[in-house]
């Protein structure tokens, strides 16, 4: 398969890094040495490295089972390892030709977002977009 310039697949994650950043009560850590963005202490996206080392990427935690499905059919994702698949995340990688553009996946973002936050951040995101 074809692969989308590095160049742009690093600047779709700063996109998204940047739009999970500005949830409500969204913050970022490194654990392991890879980006991760939280909310209440939790994760819900992880970011991987911008280091060159791995092919960029992003996984999310999809519940709706449209959304979930919709996310795995973009080219080369998968449910995430470690047996967080089994749990709704999806890892999507971000360099092949024809992967989600920033737009759907900051959706996908704020999805797993909504499943993660408590319910009082949920409503300051909607305050925001109504």
């Amino acid at each position: 398969m074809a692969k989308r310039k590095e160049s742009a697949a690093l600047a779709v994650r700063a996109k998204v890094r940047s739009y999970a950043l500005g949830l409500p009560g969204a913050y970022e850590e490194f654990p392991w040495g890879e980006s991760v963005i939280k909310v209440n202490k939790k994760v819900f996206v992880f970011l991987g490295v911008d280091d060159g080392s791995y092919p960029p990427g992003l996984t999310v935690k999809l519940k709706d089972p449209e959304v979930h499905e919709h996310a795995l059919s973009a080219p080369d994702a998968e449910p995430a390892g470690y047996g967080l698949g089994k749990a709704g995340w999806v890892s999507i990688p971000l360099a092949p030709e024809g992967a989600p553009g920033a737009e759907l996946l900051g959706e996908w973002v704020e999805e797993s977002y909504r499943t993660i936050a408590p319910k009082k951040l949920i409503a300051e995101l909607d305050e925001g977009t109504a």
